[in-house]
């Protein structure tokens, strides 16, 4: 049990890439959901996203690439959302930021060494191709669940489309926030109730169901990774805690 918590400790690097950083700004979306709806929601994302840069920037004189384009990515959705009042930009961002991830871990291979091998090589020893079946269990992962995002979004965004054709005459301010028993009646309020039930499913779904899937997937290929800690990364282990102890 001890090698299994730390292979978790070993494997935290990317595991902070993938869900701490995503972790804060996710949440403040589902709350700023909750009260004010989707579009105040997304400027909440794009600021909290900005602010995680700015402290990384603050403290520590740099930004980590894939933070960039995290913040670029909800930029440019998020302000398409804004703009245009369409959901579908907002939603469709966790896929394309997951499938840009999956592309840079392919990318990286082009390169020698796999990606996730240079960023923790330093922290444990692997044979080469066990790296090499950790960079693509990760391309595995952001592809997946990019997919998973898409078929949640999409069950939305039918509903929407549903009721727009019911209702052509239907505004922004009648999508967001939703209040289906007062702007509509009969078929159109079924619809819209659909809809507004759909939605909220994507939203319990961007932060409990992937970033749930997330924690499941570190934990179980942490384990998996344990049978392959060597004697000298142990020893290493020993050594640090004794230098911290001192």
């Amino acid at each position: 049990m001890a090698k299994n918590d730390r292979m978790v400790h070993r494997f935290s690097p990317l595991h902070r890439m993938k869900l701490l950083y995503d972790f804060l700004p996710i949440v403040l979306f589902f709350v700023a959901y909750k009260i004010y709806g989707i579009y105040a929601a997304t400027a909440v994302a794009i600021a909290a996203s900005a602010v995680m840069v700015a402290i990384g920037w603050f403290k520590h004189r740099k930004v980590e690439r894939m933070h960039l384009v995290s913040l670029v990515v909800i930029s440019v959705m998020g302000g398409l959302t804004l703009w245009l009042q369409d959901k579908a930009f907002v939603m469709w961002k966790p896929t394309l930021i997951n499938w840009l991830f999956a592309a840079v871990l392919i990318g990286s291979l082009a390169f020698g060494k796999p990606l996730v091998q240079r960023m923790l090589e330093g922290q444990m020893s692997l044979p080469q191709a066990v790296w090499s079946r950790l960079n693509w269990m990760w391309v595995g992962f952001f592809i997946i669940s990019g997919a998973a995002n898409l078929v949640v979004a999409k069950h939305y965004l039918n509903a929407e489309v549903a009721l727009r054709t019911a209702v052509p005459s239907i505004t922004a301010a009648q999508l967001d926030p939703f209040n289906c028993a007062a702007d509509f009646t009969d078929e159109a309020l079924a619809l819209c109730e659909t809809a507004a039930e759909r939605e909220a499913f994507w939203v319990n779904f961007k932060l409990f169901g992937l970033l749930g899937l997330t924690l499941v997937f570190v934990l179980g290929q942490a384990l998996y990774l344990g049978r392959y800690i060597s004697e000298d990364d142990t020893e290493t282990d020993g050594d640090d805690k004794a230098d911290t102890s001192t």
